[in-house]
């Protein structure tokens, strides 16, 4: 739990110091950006941006960034490093903005907290940056990608019968259940599915299974939140010695999936149309 004590942060963006922002105000240099998170680095790389900071991270960053400095892990950025790099927008995601905030705050350090919380949450936030720094048409053409493909899913699903789908989030030793307001129920909301759980304001709920084979979805769904290798073994482990599991219609009929981490982040990412693809194929398995 403590690992996503940030996924119910408040959305939108936020600042840590008036001050910062009337320097940056009053500023004629170059932007000196630093992204925290590998989605707001691909962003950044589809919107010809520079960066003077990127994190660090064993996935694949776009290969104009391999001279850029390293920052640290987007949940524990170096903050020493961040200032050394003498930034003027230090970008993460709300997602961690409850843990990350008070760290900035407390050393007076300007960030903000982008909203990648969904597909249209993250555009939005695109045609932000687009404006911000000037490059409004490079934003436009990312988005109208990403809508592009929403169309063309809901296109390919219309008329079909909607699935009933339990999402699994897992992390080392536990696991949690994602409502229709996580990042990965947005995408099954789009792809034509209808999440066991409704009427949540929250992204994650403690699990109860009785409840969940009460529902009996049709479709499992199991992501991994950091380590994921280790967090396949703990749901393999769990459904094989969980007596409760056996008795899903998803487990009956091998309808449990477990969702590539490149693709299905607990964030919004320029993946979203890879994994849209790769959704619709397993929540409209061919019979």
């Amino acid at each position: 739990m403590l690992i996503l004590s940030g996924c119910s942060a408040a959305s939108g963006t936020t600042t840590t110091s008036a001050a910062a922002d009337n320097e940056r105000a009053a500023s004629t240099s170059p932007a000196r950006i630093v992204a925290t998170t590998v989605a707001i680095t691909e962003i950044a790389n589809a919107l010809d941006l520079d960066l003077a900071g990127k994190p660090t991270s064993t996935k694949q960053l776009p290969e104009r960034y391999k001279d850029v400095p390293d920052v640290g892990n987007p949940m524990s950025p170096d903050m020493e490093k961040v200032l050394s790099l003498a930034p003027t927008d230090i970008l993460s995601v709300t997602t961690l903005q409850y843990d990350l905030a008070p760290k900035f705050k407390g050393l007076n350090i300007h960030a903000e907290f982008l909203n990648f919380e969904s597909l249209s949450n993250m555009e939005n936030e695109i045609t932000k940056l687009g404006a911000r720094f000037d490059r409004v048409q490079q934003a436009k053409e990312v988005n109208s990608k990403l809508q592009s493909k929403v169309a063309e899913i809901k296109k390919q699903v219309a008329g079909k019968p909607s699935p009933k789908v339990l999402i699994l989030l897992g992390v080392p030793g536990s696991y949690l259940v994602a409502t229709e307001n996580s990042y990965i129920g947005d995408l099954v909301k789009i792809a034509g599915g209808t999440n066991i759980v409704q009427g949540e304001k929250v992204e994650y709920l403690a699990s109860n299974t009785e409840y969940l084979q009460q529902a009996n979805p049709d479709i499992i769904l199991r992501a991994a939140h950091g380590m994921p290798e280790e967090v396949v073994k703990m749901f393999d482990e769990e459904f094989k010695t969980n007596d409760i599991w056996k008795h899903f219609n998803a487990v009956q009929h091998g309808h449990v999936y477990d969702l590539p981490e490149p693709l299905f982040g607990t964030t919004a990412s320029l993946s979203a149309d890879q994994a849209l693809d790769e959704l619709v194929n397993m929540l409209y398995p061919v019979q």
